[in-house]
């Protein structure tokens, strides 16, 4: 197509159109029994509710890079990753499993597109990927928190690869993005569907794996995807480091990250996930701004971020704290 602009739109409405599809199949009462999630201790809603949402991404997805001449090795990642995790969620692998898979995936990727980095580089790198699909996952656990986080995130980052000339990866976020918008109609609260670790693996490993390609084309430096999905960062980390530091097994499922404390003091789903809409956007933004800035203007702009995550998390400690005394 002549057109890079219409190209880009026909590309992402076809990946958006799959994945709506697709979704529309799951929720039919025939196939909406499959994989329920039901309702336990440790979770925040109350009916059960299918998690086959990723069955519907993924695909959007994968057919929306590949239409655009995407990456084939990138794909049948995210894919293998998909299939590893529905199989997961049917047959309960060992946790260890998950954990050699998904180092795997990024031990593949950071070879295949880091061949000339040191091992030191190798090995950061490659724990970075597997820490951003675990933390993807711990953070996809209310209605339209993980399907939000992905259509902000990775419209940041097409936004990022256009304004430095690169359409190809643009067009690849928007892919992620658009499949992604068409599951956050289901999941929007109250959810007719979940993510599950089909969906937020896969979406964990694309934040990870685009993060470090943009930064290895020279489209942004290795702080932006850390601003731009700081809100997953940020809880995910602090969180699991407090829980470590209390001498918790941080890697079993819990009720304590900031979102979760949220809505079991009295948030509803819809307020949290608009709260963290606002959140998502002023961090993507900033981010954004920061790109073309020097040096003392970054500084003060990360500056303004983290005053604002740290009185953001303190004011949800004193309100847990008052509903538990």
């Amino acid at each position: 197509m002549r057109d890079p602009l219409a190209g880009s739109i026909l590309v992402s409405a076809l990946a958006f159109a799959l994945s709506f599809a697709l979704l529309r199949l799951l929720l039919l009462p025939a196939t909406q029994r499959w994989f329920l999630d039901h309702p336990n201790p440790r979770s925040l809603h109350a009916a059960p509710v299918p998690r086959t949402g990723g069955l519907g991404v993924v695909p959007g997805v994968a057919a929306g890079l590949l239409i655009a001449g995407g990456d084939v090795l990138l794909v049948a990642l995210t894919v293998g990753l998909m299939l590893l995790s529905l199989l997961d969620d049917w047959k309960h692998l060992p946790a260890s499993w998950r954990l050699v898979a998904h180092l795997g995936a990024a031990v593949v990727l950071v070879l295949t597109y880091f061949p000339a980095a040191g091992w030191i580089e190798l090995t950061l790198a490659a724990l970075a990927v597997a820490w951003t699909i675990n933390l993807y996952n711990f953070m996809d656990g209310a209605d339209g928190l993980a399907g939000g986080m992905t259509v902000i995130g990775f419209c940041a980052y097409a936004v990022a690869a256009a304004l430095a000339g690169d359409a190809p990866f643009a067009l690849t976020s928007l892919c992620v993005a658009a499949a992604t918008a068409a599951f956050l109609i289901f999941n929007f609260p109250p959810a007719r569907i979940f993510m599950g670790d089909s969906g937020s693996i896969p979406l964990g490993f694309l934040a990870a794996a685009l993060g470090l390609l943009g930064w290895h084309d020279g489209l942004w430096p290795l702080w932006f995807p850390l601003v731009v999905f700081a809100p997953f960062v940020v809880d995910a980390s602090v969180t699991l480091a407090r829980r470590a530091l209390r001498g918790e097994r941080f890697w079993q499922a819990h009720r304590s990250h900031y979102y979760q404390r949220l809505v079991l003091t009295g948030w509803s789903h819809r307020q949290l996930a608009l709260a963290e809409y606002g959140l998502m956007l002023v961090s993507a933004v900033a981010a954004l701004l920061a790109l073309r800035q020097p040096a003392p203007v970054q500084a003060l702009i990360f500056a303004a971020l983290i005053v604002a995550y740290v009185l953001a998390g303190l004011a949800v400690d004193r309100r847990w704290r008052a509903r538990t005394h």
